[in-house]
């Protein structure tokens, strides 16, 4: 049997943690640089990420620190894991740490999405930090 797997990426945007924190919060921008969805800084808040082709995944917020870190379980009932933003300021700009963990890789469906999400991470924060410059 397998630990869960964990991905992990940083990632230095030269923009301050409160920009970052507006790109992770803002459904307007979430929608531009990942998914559609009601994401919100709120505890408990539930929403759904529509992502395409893989469907509405739905989300619970689990904790809140503004401008510092934003936990929310994904895939509540199919993949069951936790994406974790933790927001650190960097001279001007901010280092944003991606924890994405609990992908059970003894199920089928739990390899191919860390399969599929490990090498899809680094692009979609890329397309975050173009977001930031909009």
């Amino acid at each position: 049997m397998n630990p869960p797997a964990i991905i992990q990426l940083d990632h230095v945007y030269a923009h301050p943690p409160a920009a970052v924190w507006k790109a992770l919060t803002d459904p307007a921008l979430h929608a531009k640089w990942w998914a559609a969805g009601d994401v919100r800084p709120v505890v408990g808040h539930r929403f759904t990420l529509d992502m395409g082709a893989w469907g509405q995944q739905p989300c619970e917020v689990l904790v809140v620190e503004p401008e510092r870190l934003l936990k929310y379980s994904f895939a509540t009932g199919t993949l069951d894991t936790t994406l974790t933003w933790r927001l650190t300021p960097e001279g001007t700009g901010t280092r944003l740490t991606l924890t994405h963990e609990g992908f059970n890789l003894d199920s089928p469906m739990g390899r191919r999405a860390f399969e599929g999400m490990k090498p899809g991470w680094p692009g979609l924060l890329a397309r975050l930090g173009t977001a930031l410059g909009v």
